[in-house]
């Protein structure tokens, strides 16, 4: 069996509806180091369009803690937190590379960053069609298996993935994916 990483490892908490911020900032007076990705997001209101920081993972944050020491109980009795995710008894840690992978795409706000334009090759997306599975070969959600929902004309593809036990919808460049 491979050691265990001895320093915090990063887990999901689930938020209470709309209070990722109480969630957040009351995680941090108690000690626990906390990443939320945000994306901006442009949503018609009263006629008007308004755009807002809204998290990645709708509905979650990532808690980091140190599991040998214990402390993730304080985590669910913590105002703006519905839960610690668990598979089984305890909690379930995330994908090391993947937290490290997604705080180097965002800004030190935790927005999420476009990707830079010269990672972009030309795109060739006359072989890709709505529905069709691909794989993502780069960036923050390498190895995962999506479904393309749309083809954009700024050289993007958006593709619907499976995440936290919900669809996520995630924009790639062409270059990041395969067929499958």
């Amino acid at each position: 069996m491979p050691d265990q990483p001895s320093g915090p490892l990063w887990y999901l908490a689930q938020f209470k509806p709309n209070c990722h911020r109480i969630a957040e900032r009351n995680l941090l007076r108690q000690g626990f180091g906390t990443f939320l990705p945000l994306v901006e997001e442009t949503r018609r209101v009263r006629g008007r369009f308004v755009t807002r920081l809204q998290p990645l993972f709708s509905g979650y944050l990532m808690v980091s803690l140190e599991k040998r020491k214990g402390g993730w109980g304080a985590i669910n009795s913590t105002y703006g937190v519905s839960r610690l995710v668990t598979l089984g008894p305890e909690p379930t840690p995330v994908p090391g590379e993947l937290v490290r992978a997604l705080m180097q795409r965002c800004d030190s706000d935790g927005k999420l960053l476009a990707p830079n334009v010269d990672e972009l090759d030309d795109p060739d997306t006359r072989g890709l069609h709505p529905g069709d599975q691909v794989q993502l070969i780069k960036g923050p959600f390498a190895d995962f298996v999506a479904t393309v929902d749309s083809l954009a004309p700024d050289r993007r593809v958006w593709v619907l993935m499976e995440l936290m036990g919900s669809q996520t919808r995630v924009a790639v460049p062409t270059a990041h994916l395969r067929a499958v």
